[in-house]
């Protein structure tokens, strides 16, 4: 229902709901009672929740304290804080599931378990590679990989070693092992845990809801403290999630939940839409608030991401679940652009088609930390860091290094803090100001370095905190100050909520939920990739569709989707544009491909290669392809690598194309490794095709013998 505010209060509801559109306004003013808000992309969602936590806290339906919003990334949550001190509420709790539990837990364990609480295990590599020594299982990084995965969804699937083994039939082999040696594996992994006296992330949110399982006074007290909740990216919540809240609430049903089903992409992780879908059946009597008004994007965008989910089966598991069917989103920008289709002859002429893309892009203004380049998988992500690194372009990989781990952030951080004392001791500055002078002796300037590099990164790093300054002044008013901004610093640092860079985003679909671009580029749309090759179940295709889409409705208003006929230059030009492009790109027919009738045909799996020097696993292309793993020192002589340089260069220029397009790093190194005496043997070499060798063979070989006799 909606709260009535007492009079005098007016003025409060015009600051507090007056820029809402109708349906924001309904979910802010909804304070009580079972609220489930089915928001799509771009409609502003957290938006409508902060308002609504803010409304109510202003006009005392709400205890600051006694409400808690829970999130599922620590960037969401430092947003949702964010925004909440704009609002004047600062002091509600905003959280991830793990980081409220761990609260709790650490106040509870004393009186609940006794003793210290164990350390929290950074990492499941290291224990799951211990457990299978035990068990005298071989393994190797991605299988570990694969191991830590599927015993996380175990665990949030609430399962134990014990029974691990009859709910998991469907589960393929994780990691090349049958399911009777991961559950060994699983139960080796908790042995090797209790003898370390080490907690994982899971086993926070398993205890935290044992204790209040067990102990009714732990209950209580939480209960007590906690009367509302709300929680954001619903459809994202896994049961061992699901249970704690359950326990948080007590039976009680002052819960507000938003999500969208078309969404979900985490299914793998143990996450499900069903909570979401059932939200109704499971609260009959609690309010359903659609928000369907997309802020974000051009009509363009908008149709497009609608007709991709057109073919979708359902909005998700739940069978009686038609009010939840995927929402169909009303653009209300002004019209931009028409999505561009691209089909290139191979991956790396798809990756410097992109950066021309790109490139015009910035020439016509638009900001480079306003573009990102998504795909389906991170290995994807090189040939477009050359690409980019070759056209001069600035680039950062979302997953890379963290902001606030670099050593220019740490130690502009350490300047500003320490000139805190100075600051309040001297003439009032205005703050950007303040902080522009203060990390100019680390090399900021007002204009950015023409060069590229490590000098141009240092540069972006420190730019992107001078925008956070003047961005808080603008947003807390002129009064906010250089404590406040340090303090601001460490509470990001501490959530890893970095502020935006200059350079343009790499990211994977995965990595790209939750945020916007003004251009995005999606990239290898081809059958194999998109969906993905072990797709191999119509729930499994269902849900690369919905990354699909995540993808398309993260561009604003310039959106490209590219695939590429061969992954090599001169390769068999035998691969096919995404199924879910059919209907969509121009010429094509919804539904006339073959391909759409059923899933993806699992690929077998490549017998992974092993360095030449150690005979460790190699674990990326660029290893693959030269042969060594990064940790090897190169074998080839150093005048050799500079002469193949030299030349690849002069090839490139005279050919006006990007080094990489002759031949990339990897290649020229395996070239200069091998020393290949005739075509037939530069033949054998990865990255070396029938075109490129027609084209290059005979120079390379000339460049090798010439390096040779000097």
């Amino acid at each position: 229902m909606t709260t009535e505010i007492p009079d005098g209060n007016a003025s409060l509801e015009d600051r507090i709901l007056g820029g809402l559109d109708a349906e924001q306004r309904e979910v802010a003013s909804t304070l009580t009672g079972p609220l489930c808000v089915l928001a799509g992309a771009g409609t502003g969602k957290t938006r409508a929740i902060t308002h609504r936590i803010a409304y109510g806290v202003h006009s005392g339906v709400y205890s600051p304290q006694r409400l808690l919003a829970v999130t599922f990334t620590a960037r969401a949550a430092a947003e949702m804080r964010s925004r909440l001190r704009d609002l004047g509420v600062g002091n509600v709790q905003a959280r991830t599931f793990h980081a409220a539990a761990l609260r709790q837990l650490q106040f509870f364990w004393p009186q609940a378990v006794g003793g210290s609480l164990p350390n929290l295990l950074d990492h499941k590599a290291p224990m799951i590679a211990e457990a299978a020594r035990r068990l005298r299982l071989s393994t190797d990084r991605a299988s570990i990989r694969d191991l830590a995965s599927e015993i996380e969804w175990a665990k949030v699937s609430m399962l134990t070693p014990a029974n691990y083994l009859e709910n998991a039939q469907d589960r393929g082999n994780p990691g090349g092992f049958d399911l009777t040696a991961v559950s060994r594996v699983f139960q080796a992994y908790e042995d090797v845990k209790t003898d370390r006296n080490v907690i994982d992330f899971e086993d926070v949110l398993l205890i935290t809801v044992g204790i209040l399982q067990e102990d009714p006074k732990v209950a209580a007290t939480v209960r007590e403290q906690y009367r509302h909740f709300v929680v954001d990216e619903y459809q994202d919540v896994s049961p061992l999630q699901q249970r704690l809240l359950d326990l948080w609430l007590g039976g009680r049903d002052e819960l507000c939940v938003v999500g969208d089903a078309s969404q979900t992409i985490y299914s793998f992780t143990g996450a499900s839409p069903k909570h979401l879908l059932g939200f109704k059946a499971r609260y009959p009597n609690a309010n359903v608030v659609k928000l369907i008004r997309d802020y974000r994007s051009t009509p363009q965008v908008v149709q497009l991401a609608n007709d991709l989910l057109a073919g979708r089966r359902s909005g998700g598991p739940v069978a009686d679940a038609a009010w939840a069917a995927p929402l169909k989103l009303v653009a209300q920008r002004e019209a931009g652009p028409l999505p561009q289709f691209t089909e290139c002859s191979d991956d790396e002429a798809e990756a410097a088609t992109v950066a021309q893309k790109i490139r015009s892009l910035l020439d016509a203004g638009v900001p480079a930390s306003e573009i990102a380049v998504l795909f389906r998988t991170n290995g994807q992500s090189e040939a477009y860091e050359q690409a980019l690194a070759s056209a001069g372009i600035g680039y950062q990989l979302r997953g890379g290094e963290r902001f606030f781990a670099r050593k220019e952030v740490r130690d502009a951080i350490l300047q500003l803090r320490a000139a805190t004392r100075a600051a309040a001791e001297s003439a009032p500055q205005p703050l950007g100001q303040l902080v522009r002078d203060i990390v100019a002796s680390l090399g900021y300037t007002d204009s950015a370095p023409h060069s590229g590099g490590a000098l141009r990164e240092r540069w972006e790093s420190l730019a992107a905190l001078v925008a956070l300054a003047d961005e808080l002044v603008l947003n807390r008013g002129p009064e906010f100050s250089l404590a406040d901004f340090v303090n601001e610093l460490q509470e990001r640092s501490l959530a890893q909520h970095a502020p935006t860079v200059q350079g343009v985003t790499l990211a994977s679909l995965h990595a790209a939920k939750g945020l916007e671009w003004d251009a995005v580029f999606l990239v290898g749309l081809s059958e194999g990739l998109m969906p993905i090759s072990f797709a191999d179940s119509p729930e499994a295709v269902d849900e690369e569709r919905r990354l699909l889409y995540v993808g398309i409705t993260r561009a604003r208003e310039h959106l490209a989707l590219s695939w590429s006929t061969a992954r090599t230059p001169g390769g068999r030009a035998n691969r096919k544009p995404s199924r879910f492009l059919d209907g969509l790109r121009p010429d094509s027919v919804a539904g006339s491909s073959a391909r759409s009738k059923g899933p993806a045909p699992r690929r077998k799996a490549a017998v992974p290669a092993s360095c030449r020097v150690c005979g460790s696993m190699l674990s990326t292309g660029a290893e693959r392809k030269v042969g060594r793993c990064s940790q090897c020192p190169p074998t080839y002589e150093e005048q050799t690598f500079t002469a193949l340089r030299e030349w690849r260069k002069d090839a490139a220029r005279s050919a006006d194309v990007p080094a990489f397009v002759v031949f990339t790093d990897a290649t020229l190194t395996a070239i200069a490794e091998a020393r290949p005496s005739s075509l037939e043997e530069l033949a054998r070499l990865a990255g070396v095709g029938p075109s490129k060798l027609e084209k290059y063979g005979e120079a390379v070989l000339a460049v090798l013998l010439e390096s040779s006799t000097h």
